[in-house]
Formats: C-alpha cells, structure tokens, sequence
C-alpha cells in the first residue's frame, strides 16, 4: 500500500490541532488515514491529505447529519458508514472550510462515541470567528 500524502492545507491541520484537544484521543494510522480515536478505540474522525494539498475528513454526526450534508463538499460516507450518521467533506487546496462548523461538527462527533461520564465532564470548546484584519486609513 502506498503512503498518502501529508496533511498540507492549514485548515486540516488545524482540525487535527482540535480533536487532539479532546481527553483521551489518541491518533492512529490505519490505511494510511489519520484517525482521531477516544481511548485508542473509537474513531469520530478519519482524515486525509490529496496529492493536490486539499484535505478530507470524516465525521460522526447522528444529530445533524442532514444539516451537514447540504454544505457544499458533503457527501455521506462510503463503506456503509453512513447509516450510522458519517458524513465526508472533501476540500481543495485553495478551499476556505466553514472551521467554526466542522469544530463544532468534531465536537458531536467526539460526544457520539466517547464514553457518556467522560463527555458529561467536557466542556466543549469555545469556537469563534478569526478576527477580521483591521482596516487601514488611507494616508
């Protein structure tokens, strides 16, 4: 089998950066893919690089799986992941993914697997908006 390519694009890695944030989440590699798991052994993210520098991942939502796939790069999981709730978004290198969603998407993800005592004593993370840059005055 061969290697996938690195995690390139800023926005992927910067999910990465999140779901590592989670209590114990620990990252495999299976197939090559970049799989967040809760205690080594329930995923609620797979991720991937393209050879072009885009990224996907995958994401357990049995709540708002509906909601996600009517954003524009969704698309039900393959492999019959879909009839527990899986959606994949896939996003090109030039791509501006809505973080604030998919961070908030990460974190059902993570509570739809991650024992109930543990996810009750979380609180989920604070997500906002990267500031706007400041606006110069002409001089």
């Amino acid at each position: 089998m061969s290697a996938n390519p690195p995690l390139k694009h800023t926005d992927g890695k910067a999910l990465r950066k999140a779901a590592l944030v989670y209590p114990d989440t620990v990252e495999d590699f299976p197939w090559g893919h970049i799989a967040m798991k809760v205690a080594g052994k329930k995923a609620f993210v797979f991720m991937g690089a393209t050879e072009d520098g885009g990224f996907s991942c995958s994401l357990k939502l049995p709540f708002r799986n509906e909601e996600a796939l009517k954003l524009r790069g969704a698309e039900p999981t393959g492999y019959g992941m879909a009839k527990s709730g899986w959606v994949t978004f896939t996003f090109g290198p030039k791509a501006k993914p809505p973080m604030v969603k998919l961070i908030d998407y990460l974190d059902e993800s993570w509570r739809a697997v991650a024992p109930k005592k543990l996810s009750a004593a979380f609180a989920p993370p604070t997500v906002t908006k990267k500031a706007a840059p400041k606006k110069r005055k002409a001089t």
